[in-house]
């Protein structure tokens, strides 16, 4: 937790609304791997982070009056809880008014509220600040209001929010590894029971760290729907020609053959990858488990050729990162993080050379492109809480 925010946005909120808040954490999220599996009832591996979304609120006196504040971005808007509307212009504040419309489904919000946000999480780099957000609000409106929401059914409405009123068609791992993570262990999600394993996160002497190339590419959001069209299609022309299945889930490596016989070839890359990445999640499961580093590193390069020549949701600067890590023996394994095309790269680096290294890369990276690359260490961290 970071304590100079959360003392700040009390002491900000209290300045500016007077009244005391509460306070929710609710903290990003890494994926060691299993990218675009989620949504394909697959396997994934994420776990939160140290860096978190935290947002400050109260009921404000009024009967329907709501204003939102962000200090981390500098903007602010109100509305009203009887007239939401979903925002055309600009797309963070559908995150928080999807929630709170959703809610409004099925339980009375009686009153008017402020919030104020803060972070010391990177937006736009892969680490689902946007789960974060709607966890954040969908947690601190279920306590403000006494709704009695379960926390398993609190992330879904954070998932129709990011369905129906930002407009990304979502799997569950965001918001469940935001809201479900643990201290000190990875979560091997099962996205078809959506249930899931603890893993402890024990990469001694290595350490993990992002590289934000900090680019994001027009094609992130419109690619990412193209990809579950995709996936619809080939389940479709799955369903027509070889055998009945509801998900990817239902595919082995054995059906590989059959299925490029029937697929056109695009829809096969598609669908091949998400079997190899099911089967590199579970290796990368038991490598773990058994304290095989050099495997789980192995794992994660295996996945980022995946993403890059099959899914074909990598960029020329999320190829250079992975590519210049292949020729450091102390970087066990590098790889795209994230929908794709821009975003970070996940790296398993041996803490005696972690610094020099990413100073290097960014001086490469940035002789490259004319773009500075970002390093963030992280470590892992519970999921979304509310201060006492």
């Amino acid at each position: 937790m970071n304590q100079t925010i959360t003392s700040r946005l009390q002491t900000e909120f209290i300045a500016r609304f007077g009244n005391e808040p509460i306070v929710i954490a609710s903290p990003g999220r890494i994926n060691l791997i299993g990218e675009h599996t989620d949504y394909n009832n697959g396997f994934v591996m994420p776990a939160a982070i140290d860096k978190k979304i935290y947002c400050a609120m109260a009921k404000n006196g009024t009967s329907d009056q709501c204003t939102i504040n962000s200090l981390s971005l500098n903007d602010s808007f109100s509305f009203k809880l009887d007239a939401i509307e979903r925002n055309e212009s600009t797309n963070w504040i559908n995150y928080i008014i999807g929630v709170v419309a959703i809610i409004r489904k099925e339980h009375k919000l009686d009153a008017g509220f402020d919030i104020l946000i803060d972070s010391d999480l990177p937006l736009g780099a892969g680490l689902s600040s946007s789960a974060a957000l709607e966890n954040a609000i969908a947690f601190g409106l279920n306590r403000m209001f006494k709704l009695a929401i379960p926390k398993e059914k609190l992330i879904y409405i954070s998932q129709e929010a990011e369905h129906t009123y930002a407009l990304v068609e979502c799997g569950i791992m965001d918001q469940y590894s935001s809201a479900f993570g643990k201290e000190d262990h990875l979560l091997m999600l099962d996205c078809q029971s959506i249930s899931s394993e603890d893993i402890p996160a024990i990469f001694e002497p290595y350490e993990l760290w992002l590289l934000n190339t900090n680019v994001s590419h027009n094609l992130a959001e419109s690619e990412y729907n193209i990809r579950r069209q995709e996936c619809r299609a080939a389940i479709q022309l799955i369903n027509e020609k070889f055998k009945t299945i509801d998900s990817f889930r239902d595919l082995t490596i054995e059906d590989i053959p059959n299925l490029e016989k029937i697929l056109p070839e695009i829809l096969f890359k598609r669908v091949s990858y998400v079997i190899e990445e099911n089967e590199r999640v579970v290796k990368a499961a038991t490598a773990l488990k058994d304290n095989d580093l050099v495997t789980f590193g192995k794992m994660l390069y295996e996945a980022h050729e995946g993403q890059q020549n099959k899914y074909e949701v990598s960029c020329r600067e999320l190829d250079f990162l992975v590519d210049y890590s292949r020729e450091v023996s102390e970087v066990l394994g590098s790889r795209m993080m994230g929908g794709g095309f821009g975003g970070c790269t996940i790296n398993l680096i041996h803490k005696d050379i972690a610094e020099s290294y990413v100073n290097d890369i960014a001086t490469a990276y940035e002789k490259e492109f004319q773009i500075a690359l970002t390093p963030l260490k992280v470590n892992i961290d519970k999921g979304t809480y509310i201060l006492d």
